[in-house]
Order: structure tokens, then sequence, then C-alpha cells
């Protein structure tokens, strides 16, 4: 197109398209162009604007690292991860949430029952569910991977104090479906600050603090992976997420119990003698 202006740019682009295209990156790169035509448009952004929107994406590339991971982030606070997430989540499946930016992959095999606490401070938080399909059957050899931050707020790939693998398990599940693992109650935390995320929240008067949480990713073949998350229900930023990942089938309640009541068969059994926190949380899988 030789004369082109705003009001027909978006359809000369779309006009630039190969015929060889595969239609579905046809039909995502036309919706994306058309959406941000439209956005500037509709701002009437400016060069400045527009500058600074550039500079912002310099600044995400210029701070990732192999541990950090800027653009998740930027994903994770403007809700387009949740978003995605919501969109492809089964109605009778357990809800999916956000992975995050601080998932570490190879974690060490953790067996049902096993112990993730180790030698940091604070009550045992005892884990326990099943998984299971969506008609109740539990199933066999299922695989989660878990991981959660220190009592310090931080994940093992942000604290140069804790080992590559702090508070992450991959644990395979038995004929019956059942997890168990023991580890500490998780705190609430401030996602980063101090890149280009922190300039949007400032820029938007938001906080960056998260309710605390255990992650899981949840496989087991013929069935959908789940990426989700465990929330205390007394956890006070349950409603003001800032990466908007709560959902109500995953707010659980977490209860004190004595430590007589300590179960047999887990990897502290005999050693726990104080009062422990507890919480069961089944996981559904929907089929593929």
């Amino acid at each position: 197109m030789r004369n082109v202006t705003k009001d027909n740019i978006t359809d000369a682009f779309k006009g630039y398209m190969a015929d060889y295209m595969p239609p579905r990156t046809r039909e995502i790169m036309g919706a994306l162009v058309q959406h941000l035509h439209d956005f500037a448009r509709e701002t009437n952004l400016t060069h400045d604007e527009w500058r600074q929107g550039i500079e912002f994406l310099e600044g995400c590339a210029a701070i990732e690292t192999e541990d950090r991971h800027e653009f998740v982030l930027v994903s994770d606070v403007l809700g387009l991860s949740s978003l995605v997430d919501m969109l492809h989540s089964g109605n009778d499946a357990t809800s999916s949430s956000v992975l995050g930016p601080f998932h570490v992959s190879g974690a060490p095999a953790l067996e049902v029952g096993g112990d993730m606490k180790r030698d940091f401070g604070g009550p045992v938080l005892l884990v326990e569910g099943v998984i299971k399909d969506i008609s109740g059957d539990p199933i066999p050899g299922a695989e989660i991977d878990i991981w959660q931050t220190a009592p310090n707020g931080l994940y093992a790939s942000q604290d140069i104090e804790q080992d590559t693998f702090s508070f992450h398990g991959l644990m395979n599940v038995g004929e019956n479906g059942r997890y168990a693992f023991t580890t500490v109650k998780p705190v609430e935390y401030t996602v980063p600050t101090d890149g280009p995320v922190g300039a949007i929240l400032d820029a938007c008067g938001r906080h960056p603090w998260r309710p605390s949480h255990l992650h899981y990713i949840v496989k087991a073949p013929g069935y959908r992976t789940l990426v989700t998350e465990i929330f205390p229900d007394d956890d006070p930023y349950l409603d003001q997420d800032t990466v908007f990942g709560v959902r109500d089938d995953l707010v659980m309640t977490y209860h004190s119990k004595r430590a007589a009541d300590f179960p047999e068969g887990m990897a502290l059994s005999g050693k726990v003698i104080e009062p422990f926190l507890s919480v069961k949380f089944d996981v559904v899988l929907a089929k593929e």
C-alpha cells in the first residue's frame, strides 16, 4: 500500500501477511496488531509515551536472567497469566493458578511422607491429599512438583543463603493417588519491585504483595497438566493478590493440631514434639 494512513495501517499490515502463514499464526498476529493499533489510536499515544514503552521492554530484557523472569512477572501483574490460565481451565477440575517466575526445574525426588522443612524454623506444616479424576477416582503414579518460599519470604532462586532446591520436591504418588509431605507454612511476600515491574505497580498505585501459598504442578498421562497454588484462608492478602492468582477452590483452612496427633508413616513421625499445622487439599485433573 503506497498511501498508508492512521486509518488504514492496520489493514495494510494484515495485507502484508503471506498467504502460506499457518491459520492460527495469522489469527493471533492479526488480532494482536489490531488491538495494538486500536490502543494507540484510542489513547492518542504520543512519541514520548511510545518511547517509554520501548524503554520498559528494554528494561525487562536487561534484568532478565536464568533465575529472574521479568517478562513472566510483567504478565503476572497485568493479569494476563491468570487470564490465560482461566481460559483453559476445566470447569470440573481444580482451578489453575499462576506459575510465577521462581519455579526451578529438576527438583530432587521427594517420597510420599517426605520432609521439606529440614532445619528451618517455625511450626511443622503437614500437607496431604489425593490426586484424582473428575469422577473421584485416584490417579495412580501422578507426579506433583512442589515449591514454596522459605520463612523469610524468598524463593531459593532469590536467596544465596538457600540451596538451589530448598523447598522444592518432586513426588510420584502411589496406587491410591495419595500425596503427603511436611514443610513450613509459607509466608506472604512481595514480588520484586527493583525492576520494570516495580515501575508498573508504582504508576498504578498498587502494592506488590502476594498471599502465602504452596505451588503445585501436577501431571499424569492422559490428563491435562495442572499448575496451581494453595492459599490459607486467614491470609490478609487473599482479596488483593497482586498477580490475581486466588480462586475460591484453592483457599484452604490450616488446622492446628497436637503433637500427639501427628500421623505415622511420615519422615517426621515420632519427631514432632510441638503443635503442628495440617491442611488437606485434593487435586482433580481433567482428561486431555
